[in-house]
């Protein structure tokens, strides 16, 4: 069994693969060489010969880092290398590394904050993946002198001082123009603050097999749901793509239910519908010209009208506001057990009574808060994708928590992370977008999990493609050109 292509490791299955590895034939030693050797391939593509600081710690990234400087000497770059802490503490593959840039003629110096006006580039190798406590010391000065230096930095395998699992800053971390990792990108590398310390992440193989680990996180990308996705033939109509009711808001705020609406049109939905009230059915009917409305004066008459087989995912939330009225709608969908997107305001209102909302889940649902509406749900603390997980476990649902590291969590263990999001996103109304494109998906069929981590890749690709400037009614326009590119890939 290969690795999956998506799969997020972390430190643990790290160190499993690597052992494996080794187990089956292949020395420590020669993977230190490989490491090397990927790193400095990276360098000599990027920078032309430069006099280069190499500086590594004791363990065995450090030993990642006597190979680089051997490697790089042997090129005829002007390498000078330093070690933080105690030189007698570099043991085993990494004491060969080092003995190796001895008989090379390299020197080896302790590292000085001065050492850096005589470089123009450093490769850190002070850490790796292994971090796991705060950075003290020696290796603290370093960081924190390479950062004040403000000189390009390569860093092997890790941002020195960046938590792997959790992308957390263990006091301080070393911010890389370009990071060589291995294998597999790590959970570190795509969340934040991890991923503003990692630069341009290149990942290269170095012979370590991942044959043993079974991976639970993920990044998110098509090949991690693209089997999923909703095909289209010649016999589909617009019943067999899916019904999706979008229950909209009042009449002085049905902006958010339109941005939902288009959006679950555009991804794909073969009808979509608007239930609102009787007032505001105007507003929607002359802004919306694809999509259909539906009128109610109560949640009964709601309930009646989503008995309608063909209703195959409903959305409510968006502009919905955070009332009693929301709160009853909520559950009615949820009661219907037809696959729904729990958004904004619906989230919300559950404020005072979680278990109320998570006891009522018993079909596909999708909850989407961003963090402030996450905090008055959970009572959950912790990174992000800890957090996540433990909300998608209480809850009985999957849960997208957004932000520019979006993270999708799944009841039975599973984690995506959303990298693709562009700056520009982060505007009013973008939210309801995504949720209108989950349930959009979900109304075709796709598994929940993989509806939520789609529709938020390709809403991070609609952003993207789109550029600067972009506002929350230019996303839906964005989506056919990802879906081209998708189903033609």
């Amino acid at each position: 069994m290969t690795l999956h292509a998506a799969a997020l490791l972390t430190a643990d299955e790290c160190r499993a693969a690597d052992q494996a590895t080794i187990k089956s034939g292949t020395s420590g030693e020669t993977l230190m060489e490989n490491a090397g050797k990927a790193v400095v391939d990276l360098i000599l593509q990027e920078y032309k010969p430069r006099p280069a600081l190499v500086v590594c710690g004791t363990g065995n990234n450090g030993g990642d880092g006597f190979v680089v400087a051997r490697m790089l000497k042997e090129r005829n770059w002007q390498v000078t290398l330093a070690i933080t802490g105690n030189a007698d503490d570099i043991k085993d593959d990494a004491k060969k590394a080092r003995d190796k840039w001895n008989m090379s003629g390299g020197a080896t110096r302790t590292f000085a904050p001065d050492l850096l006006k005589e470089s123009e580039l450093v490769v850190d190798a002070i850490f790796g993946s292994g971090l796991d406590r705060n950075v003290e010391g020696d290796a603290k000065v370093a960081i924190n002198a390479i950062n004040d230096s403000k000189l390009p930095v390569v860093s092997i395998d890790m941002a020195s001082g960046i938590n792997t699992d959790t992308g957390a800053v263990m006091s301080a971390a070393i911010r890389a123009a370009h990071t060589v990792t291995f294998v597999r990108a790590k959970l570190g590398h795509v969340v934040l603050p991890g991923k503003a310390h990692i630069g341009e992440l290149h990942i290269y193989d170095i012979g370590i097999s991942g044959s043993t680990v079974k991976p639970l996180y993920f990044l998110n990308a098509p090949v991690l749901w693209k089997q999923s996705f909703p095909t289209l033939s010649p016999e589909s109509h617009k019943y067999t793509r899916g019904h999706t009711v979008v229950v909209g808001g009042g009449i002085n705020s049905t902006g958010a239910a339109r941005l939902a609406s288009i959006a679950a049109l555009r991804i794909g939905s073969g009808l979509v519908s608007v239930a609102c009230a009787q007032i505001a059915q105007p507003m929607y009917a002359m802004t919306l010209t694809s999509v259909m409305t539906k009128t109610y004066a109560t949640t009964a008459q709601l309930g009646t009208l989503l008995e309608d087989k063909r209703i195959t995912a409903t959305l409510i939330g968006p502009g919905n506001g955070v009332s009693e009225a929301t709160r009853e709608q909520a559950l009615l969908l949820l009661g219907t057990k037809k696959p729904c997107v729990i958004d904004a305001d619906a989230i919300s209102i559950f404020q005072p009574n979680p278990k109320a909302l998570f006891s009522a889940i018993s079909g596909p649902t999708v909850l989407t808060p961003h963090e402030g509406e996450f905090a008055r749900l959970f009572g959950v603390s912790g990174p992000r994708t800890k957090r996540a997980l433990e909300a998608a476990k209480l809850s009985n649902a999957v849960v997208v928590l957004k932000g520019n590291d979006t993270v999708i969590a799944s009841p039975d263990g599973r984690l995506a992370v959303n990298a693709n999001a562009p700056v520009w996103l982060a505007t009013a109304g973008t939210g309801d977008v995504l949720a209108g494109m989950i349930a959009g998906l979900m109304a075709q069929g796709m598994p929940t999990f993989d509806a939520a981590c789609a529709a938020t890749w390709i809403h991070g690709e609609a952003a993207t493609h789109f550029g600067p400037g972009l506002i929350a009614e230019d996303l839906p326009a964005s989506i056919p050109a990802i879906l081209k590119k998708l189903y033609h890939d």
